[in-house]
């Protein structure tokens, strides 16, 4: 019997903070390849969540140890001076940038090139170096998921020159030999074909249905003693996700309501945001919950009566990407505030009752809107429905993972 084509799928990050690659590695195993996953692991209060997902997978699993002491040190040595190397002409090579980019990236690399593989994915930036040195010493391919707009991911990122000439080197070498090469959202996918020529495959952050309640949960009627929730999540609550925007709105809302952001937090911007609500005038302080495990986040957002999509419009990432969160609320069977970013306006015509966007005219405008929904029993009704609906069809990962699959045989010739 043949053995079927290894695949090993690359983070440098945690796989907690890598839902995409999660669902890759278990659609890939479903369909009958044998999947290893090289991931990092550079945040400790993260552990516990990676943990529970390990307990679970039916892939392989490496992580590459953390190192402190003089290894540590003299690897941000080189880092700084690559960085200064990589913006001199003659040394803006693809060894210098990767190690522009991250200390420990050349361990990332000779970790990926350890593991017998026919195809190695890099999943972030610092992952494409990586799996194509992998692919090169294992004489296999390599692929990559764009899942976000890398020249443009973060202000600070946009601001250093290093950082830029780095990613800048990194994509154009190595994204024309990435095969597959898939991206997240349609405008990224645009820009990156404006870019650098290529034209990556969209897959869209969508959940499976194993992740969704058992039922939708029914709306609860809103009142002073149960105040309708708004809710948030991320990996991390911080400044730049839209939050502060999302406080002096509520601040002018009529209908009682409550803040919930779950999320790892400093103490620093807990204390600030909470100063935010008192100085907008917010009855009840905003509830900070503990992470959850990736797939329960559906589950754990189906309490809420409206989910936040809030993104900022700069960087230029923000402006075009789709974040997991709008499909978590989908899947949740909630509707959901979109701010006016280009994908998300874009996105509201599929979504139709399922969200509102923000009007761009200020806090009081977004409040009314706000209110408009939440006061209108029959209107929650018909949003929450549509949501459903939209989660079980058109935006479901049981659906959008077979192009994926499909992708990757026929990366490596095999048959369906």
């Amino acid at each position: 019997m043949t053995k079927p084509p290894v695949i090993c799928l690359i983070t440098a990050g945690h796989v907690a903070s890598t839902p995409r690659l999660v669902k890759n590695a278990d659609a890939l195993v479903e369909a009958g390849f044998d999947v290893h996953v090289l991931a990092g692991a550079p945040y400790p209060p993260a552990d516990g969540l990676d943990e529970g997902i390990l307990a679970s997978s039916k892939w392989r699993y490496t992580r590459l140890d953390r190192r402190g002491g003089p290894e540590e040190i003299s690897r941000k040595l080189v880092r700084a001076l690559a960085r200064r190397l990589v913006l001199i002409p003659g040394f803006s090579r693809p060894g210098i940038a990767e190690r522009a980019q991250l200390a420990s990236s050349p361990r990332l690399s000779a970790a990926a090139a350890r593991i017998p593989a026919d195809l190695f994915l890099g999943h972030g930036i610092v992952a494409l170096p990586a799996a194509a040195f992998a692919s090169r010493v294992r004489e296999g391919l390599y692929g990559f998921d764009i899942e976000d707009y890398h020249d443009a991911e973060t202000v600070e990122s946009i601001a250093d020159r290093s950082e830029q000439r780095a990613r800048n080197v990194l994509q154009s070498s190595f994204l024309p030999g990435a095969h597959p090469l898939t991206c997240s959202a349609p405008l990224i996918a645009k820009e990156y074909s404006r870019r650098y020529g290529v034209d990556p495959l969209v897959i869209m952050n969508v959940f499976p249905l194993s992740q969704a309640p058992v039922a939708p949960a029914p709306p609860m009627p809103i009142s002073e003693q149960r105040p309708a929730r708004l809710y948030w999540f991320s990996q991390t609550i911080g400044p730049g996700r839209g939050l502060e925007g999302v406080v002096a709105a509520m601040g002018r809302m009529r209908v009682p309501a409550e803040l919930l952001l779950r999320g790892f937090v400093s103490q620093g911007y807990r204390a600030l945001l909470q100063a935010e609500a008192i100085k907008a005038g917010l009855r009840r302080p905003i509830q900070f919950l503990p992470p959850g495990p990736p797939g329960e986040m559906a589950r754990l957002a189906s309490v809420a009566d409206l989910g936040l999509s809030v993104e900022e419009s700069s960087p230029l990432n923000r402006d075009i990407c789709l974040t997991n969160k709008i499909f978590v609320y989908l899947l949740a069977g909630i509707p959901q505030l979109l701010s006016g970013t280009s994908a998300q306006t874009r996105l509201s015509a599929e979504l139709g009752e399922a969200s509102i966007v923000c009007d761009a005219a200020g806090a009081a405008a977004v409040a009314a809107q706000i209110d408009g929904l939440l006061s209108d029993p029959a209107r929650i009704a018909r949003a929450r429905s549509r949501a459903w609906s939209l989660a079980h069809g058109p935006f479901c990962w049981d659906n959008e993972k077979v192009p994926f699959v499909n992708a990757v045989r026929t990366a490596l010739r095999v048959p369906s």
